[in-house]
Formats: C-alpha cells, sequence, structure tokens
C-alpha cells in the first residue's frame, strides 16, 4: 500500500481536505455523577409531590414508625419506599428518630451520647436491626448525628429581599446554662462514646452492605468546648479521625458542605481541597449542598448564589473526585410568607440542578 492509499484508507485525507467523520471525532456527552436530593419531612404523598414538581428524584425518607421505637420494621420501610416510588422517587437514604440534630436536653433517645447503659446497648442493638432492615430491602444508607449540643446559633439577621438568615457568632453566644444534661464531656471522653457505637454498627452495616453517614458538629467551639462539651468533630482534623476509627467502605460522612465551611477561617479558599481529602478517600456519602458567608465562629446561612463559596467550583471538585451520591440543600432562608422554606428549597432545587446539568455539556 502507498502512501495515498494509506492516508484515504484511514480517513487521514478527509480530515486534511477540512472536513471530519462525524462517527470517527464523535465526544461521549460528559454525565455528572451527582444527583439532586433532599432531606425534607415528611415523607408522605403530598411532600413527595412537592419534591416531584421541582424535579427532585432521589431523597432522604422518614418512615411512619409505630409504638415508638427507633427502628422501622421492613413492612414500615416497605411502605416509605413505595409511596416514594409511586411518584418517581427514589429512596436513597434513611433519616432514623434516633441520634439527630437535636440538643441533648430535649433529645428523646439520648443514652447513646450520654453513654448511658444499659439504654445505650439497647438503642444501639435497636439501630442495628434498622440497619439489616434497611439492607434487606435495598435501602442503601443511614444518616446519623453524634452531637450533644445540637445546631447552635444566635438568632437571625435580615437578608435579601423579605428574607432572614440564621446566624451564628460566638462572642455574642450566651448558653441558657452553664452545662447540659450531659455534664463535662471532654474530647477523651467523646471519642469513647464515638468509638463505643462504630465498633458495633460498622460491622453491621458492612454485612448488609449499608452506608452511615455521620453529620459533623455544626458549627465547632473553641477546644475549651461549649456548655461543657468539647465538639470532636467540630474541625476538620476531627472528621479526618473519625473516618480512620473502623476503617471500613460503609463508615463515612454526611458531609455538610455548610458545616464544615463554618469550621475554616477562609472557606471560600479552603472548602474545596477539604472536599478532595473526603471525596477521594470515597467518605462523602451525602452532601448538604449549602452555602455560608463568613467563617469560623462569625458566619450567616445564606442562599447558595450569594454566600463565599464558589459552588460552581465546589460541584466540579465533587465531579473531579466522581462522587456519586446526593447534593441536597440544607439550613434555607426563611420569610414571613414562606415558614416552612418550601419556596426557598425550590429555588435551591433549581440552582443545584442547573448547576449539575452544567457539568454535562
Amino acid at each position: 500500500m502507498n502512501r495515498r492509499q494509506f492516508l484515504s484508507s484511514t480517513g487521514i485525507a478527509t480530515i486534511a481536505a477540512g472536513s471530519k467523520p462525524a462517527a470517527a471525532f464523535a465526544v461521549p456527552p460528559k454525565r455528572a455523577t451527582m444527583k439532586l436530593g433532599c432531606q425534607s419531612a415528611p415523607t408522605n404523598d403530598a411532600h413527595l409531590k412537592y419534591l416531584a414538581r421541582y424535579g427532585v428524584r432521589n431523597i432522604c425518607g422518614y418512615p411512619q414508625i409505630a409504638d415508638g421505637r427507633i427502628y422501622a420494621t421492613v413492612e414500615e420501610l416497605s411502605r416509605m419506599k413505595d409511596l416514594a416510588q409511586k411518584n418517581n422517587i427514589e429512596i436513597d437514604c434513611v433519616g432514623p428518630p434516633v441520634l439527630t440534630s437535636s440538643h441533648i436536653d430535649s433529645e428523646k433517645h439520648p443514652a447513646i451520647m450520654l453513654a448511658k447503659s444499659p439504654e445505650r446497648d439497647r438503642d444501639i442493638e435497636d439501630f442495628q436491626k434498622l440497619i439489616r432492615n434497611c439492607g434487606q430491602i435495598g435501602l442503601p444508607a443511614i444518616k446519623y448525628n453524634m452531637s450533644i449540643l445540637g445546631v447552635l446559633r444566635i438568632g437571625r439577621v435580615q437578608g435579601r429581599g423579605d428574607c432572614t438568615y440564621s446566624q451564628w457568632k460566638l462572642s455574642d453566644a450566651h448558653p441558657k446554662t452553664p452545662l447540659t444534661s450531659a455534664g463535662h464531656v471532654n474530647a477523651e471522653m467523646f471519642w469513647e462514646r464515638i468509638t463505643y457505637f462504630l465498633e458495633r454498627v460498622v460491622p453491621v452495616a458492612d454485612e448488609y452492605k449499608v452506608r452511615l453517614a455521620c453529620h459533623p458538629h455544626d458549627p465547632g467551639v473553641p477546644p475549651e468546648g461549649y456548655q461543657g462539651v468539647d465538639r470532636v468533630l467540630g474541625t476538620v482534623d476531627g472528621l479526618k479521625h473519625f473516618i480512620t476509627i473502623q476503617e471500613n467502605p460503609y463508615h463515612g460522612l454526611n458531609f455538610c458542605q455548610g458545616t464544615v465551611s463554618e469550621m475554616l477561617a477562609d472557606p471560600g479558599k479552603e472548602i474545596y481541597d477539604v472536599i478532595r481529602y473526603f471525596g477521594t478517600r470515597k467518605k462523602i456519602f451525602n452532601v448538604h449542598f449549602r452555602n455560608i458567608r463568613g467563617h469560623r465562629n462569625d458566619f450567616i446561612e445564606v442562599y447558595p448564589d450569594e454566600g463565599d463559596v464558589d459552588m460552581v467550583k465546589a460541584i466540579r471538585v465533587y465531579q473531579e473526585v466522581e462522587y456519586p451520591y446526593l447534593l441536597m440543600p440544607d439550613h434555607v432562608p426563611q420569610a414571613a410568607n414562606d415558614p416552612d422554606g418550601l419556596q426557598s428549597f425550590a429555588f435551591s432545587y433549581g440552582y443545584i440542578r442547573g448547576l449539575i446539568q452544567s457539568l454535562e455539556g
């Protein structure tokens, strides 16, 4: 075969002439790795239809649990799953009625975080039952908190239009009581409680292939603590240590980008490498994709398009680390004519969906 025949047979001559075979040079479209989600409650027909209206197809669900139990039965989980599927929505995560983000003095099931035996062993056994039941019907993740102080805020400030933003400013914070019902809980005590729990639930999660996603402490506080409590999951270093306890692919984070931003001196510069750290290690199981204005010890929670974090850059980092799960709004601004935040959530759904679509061009 001479040179002219070779060029003709490979199509190179056609390219050189100024046209190229479409099939030979077609670039497959990009596909976003993550999905728009939400964790707002309740998981009933009316709210599911609201979510579907705004294009939310994957959610964290809350089963209706009878008899005051802290675990849902297979039947209760199945009813929730079936109801969601009737609205073309999948349940990608489950929120239990234990280990919530509430303050320990108002928590209905405080024994695990109080290290109160034998009650904590009973509650851990029930959490194990929830893991087994989720695994049995294919619900792939459970989110939870290991918090004593709950979500700390001091009030609200004026936002754009007629909305208000939630605020935390440590210098202006004055707890109602010097201590909680937990008393003094230093770092060593807090890590013992976390480790005790993880040693008993992570092996079950591994057996039933259910990811356990823990939320960071919101917000972090100084090393000397707040209300007598050292919030060990309130720093990036604390979260790094957390994921090394019970090394397992089913042990990871409900990565609240807003909360992690609240840990940083300059979130607009620092958050992206934090996402990379946990994302490359496949320890991000869920993302609260929200924004703040401010920094550690002094911030407000704003709409996603107006904070200090570049959300376009952030979502590209999640794509870079091939994060495959939910991006969901959280802690949205409030307004008098939108007391449940449904309008603010709808705005956030559209914003997040638009960013996801921008990755697929």
